[in-house]
């Protein structure tokens, strides 16, 4: 499947978490102007670690959204990227739990 149609399509499937002991998970809501877009994170202090997931329109429960999901993140302090290459946000990703935050 293309990359374009992927990130343009409604996402209805599950996530599947892998998370527990010192893995964690991290959810990004957005608006959907950022849908398609990639959004890095990076351990605290490890800029060259940055790993990258895009924004996708999601379905749940009757609700939609936009969000990147990242399913498998090692516990630390992360750091999120903006499109200037500068930090946006913080997250304290802990694991065995589910970090959300909104930009």
């Amino acid at each position: 499947m293309c990359e374009e149609h992927h990130a343009k399509r409604t996402h209805t499937e599950h996530a599947i978490l892998d998370i527990g002991q010192d893995v964690g998970a991290l959810i990004i809501y957005t608006n959907e102007s950022l849908r398609g877009k990639e959004i890095e994170v990076s351990p605290q202090g490890h800029d060259e670690r940055k790993v990258h997931t895009q924004v996708l329109e999601r379905r749940f429960n009757g609700h939609t959204f936009f969000a990147a999901l990242y399913l498998e993140l090692p516990a630390a302090e992360y750091q999120v990227w903006g499109d200037d290459q500068k930090p946006v946000a913080h997250v304290n990703i802990v694991g065995g739990c589910v970090a959300e935050i909104t930009l």
